[in-house]
């Protein structure tokens, strides 16, 4: 079988070719009906990750590889289980809603990640954080390859897997070719045969293309929860044929920005003052803010290791003691003991979305303490995302300076893409110029499996 695999930073998702559905393209159920899996994973511990993916490698020649890099951590995931008394049969890694159900029920235990296609292209990262990146994008994948194929009854032996233009804002090439290495091999590893990566706003366009009846210049601008890719490509009935594109693709740009960071900014701006942030000292000095930022930059590594720091809660702690309002610093603490920073930065998450539609959204937050709420405007909301947006702006800006031209129209896609806020960002920017919707969820799965079907009949 030939499959389309968007392994996104909110969601991953799984097509192939239907010729009995309406587009041509099926997504695939990965979890009960649902066709869209939240990029997430949660282990009983950090070390059962790596024994996951030893156990899953069908491919004899890359299980014993695999297994002769990974001895140490083998060791470890075994003495973990005797430690925990794990058994045998029983489960140790979720993914998607199954893991958020487990980190939530058990936040204080256990291994949970989200997002960690965000820091695949992170610089300076030693070799074991490299191969643990490695072993989290590989066990996820043959989680979610598994519950394709389940319901394919089939095997999926060739793929094209998306990618943003650039995987981080700073490392450029560098940092693109390590992300991509890791994605091919933790795709190998997960059982796929043949494997291409294809830029995820070129496939957005590619679906977008197939319903074109004249030759357009379309600026495609791809928001998604961790990355933004703005492609500025000829389409239409006279490229769609191509089996060769790079001549299509006028201007290109991307950064390591998108839903995740207006999470991540809501969550600073609008429920960090519930943990003290903008408080004073006794001596009515202010409080100082790196503490706040680093509890929600939860996809920032060296970040959540200073939160996490022995000298940050003996800070924080310090800080208590001088506040004037001592209570509200106890809860920072308590956020940092309980590990709810994932959790507060999903609340903030769920709020995005409820602001699209209302103008003020009482937060819960009872899981820090009970009948706890915070009121959070629209108002409120834009301020907290101006400067992600605007760098979304400014990505755009950037694409169509290297192509050279105006668009004839915008093709918007990502789930980002739908917030009001970051619409009329893109109205602000490029006035009369018509913005088209594509399916914000499934265009990029769409355009894989299109590809993935061109590449490899």
């Amino acid at each position: 079988m030939i499959a389309g695999f968007d392994y996104g930073s909110s969601n991953c998702a799984i097509g192939v070719l239907n010729t009995t559905s309406p587009s041509g393209i099926e997504l695939l159920p990965l979890h009960g009906d649902q066709r869209f899996l939240p990029s997430t994973l949660y282990a009983l511990s950090r070390e059962l990750i790596c024994e996951a993916v030893a156990k899953q490698i069908e491919n004899p020649v890359l299980r014993e590889r695999y297994m002769a890099e990974r001895a140490n951590q083998l060791r470890m995931a075994a003495a973990s289980r005797r430690e925990h008394d794990i058994q045998s049969g029983e489960q140790t890694l979720f993914v998607g809603e199954a893991a958020i159900e487990n980190y939530i029920d058990l936040p204080e235990e256990g291994y949970f990640i989200k997002s960690p296609k965000s820091f695949l292209g992170v610089s300076g990262l030693r070799a074991e954080h490299l191969a643990f990146f490695e072993d989290i994008v590989s066990a996820m994948m043959c989680e979610i390859k598994k519950a394709a194929e389940r319901n394919l009854d089939d095997k999926i032996r060739h793929t094209v897997i998306g990618r943003p233009v650039n995987f981080q804002g700073t490392g450029g090439e560098d940092s693109n070719r390590q992300a991509s290495e890791i994605l091919h091999r933790a795709a190998a590893r997960a059982g796929f045969e043949s494997v291409e990566l294809l830029y995820e706003p070129l496939a957005a366009g590619i679906n977008f293309e197939s319903d074109l009846t004249d030759n357009k210049t379309v600026l495609v601008v791809d928001v998604g929860g961790g990355t933004t890719d703005c492609s500025v490509v000829r389409m239409g009935p006279d490229h769609r044929v191509k089996a060769e594109r790079k001549d299509d693709f006028l201007g290109h740009s991307g950064s390591r920005v998108g839903g995740n960071d207006l999470d991540i900014n809501l969550a600073y701006k609008g429920l960090m003052p519930v943990f003290g942030l903008g408080g004073q000292l006794k001596s009515g000095r202010p409080l100082p803010t790196q503490p706040y930022w680093n509890a929600v930059s939860v996809n920032d590594i060296p970040a959540q290791t200073e939160f996490n720091s022995m000298q940050n809660i003996e800070l924080m702690e310090q800080l208590r003691r001088d506040a004037q309002e001592p209570h509200k610093l106890g809860r920072l603490l308590q956020l940092q003991e309980h590990k709810q920073n994932y959790q507060l930065v999903r609340s903030a998450e769920q709020t995005k979305i409820k602001l699209s539609d209302q103008a003020e959204y009482d937060v819960d937050l009872g899981y820090i303490n009970k009948d706890l709420t915070q009121r959070i405007s629209t108002e409120l909301y834009e301020q907290a995302v101006e400067r992600p947006v605007s760098k979304i702006v400014d990505l755009m800006s950037e694409a169509l300076t290297q192509a050279q031209c105006q668009p004839d129209l915008i093709y918007v896609t990502g789930g980002t893409a739908k917030s009001p806020v970051v619409r009329e960002a893109i109205a602000r920017k490029l006035g009369d110029i018509p913005v088209v919707d594509g399916d914000h969820f499934g265009s990029v799965t769409a355009g894989l499996t299109q590809w993935a079907e061109k590449l490899y009949r």
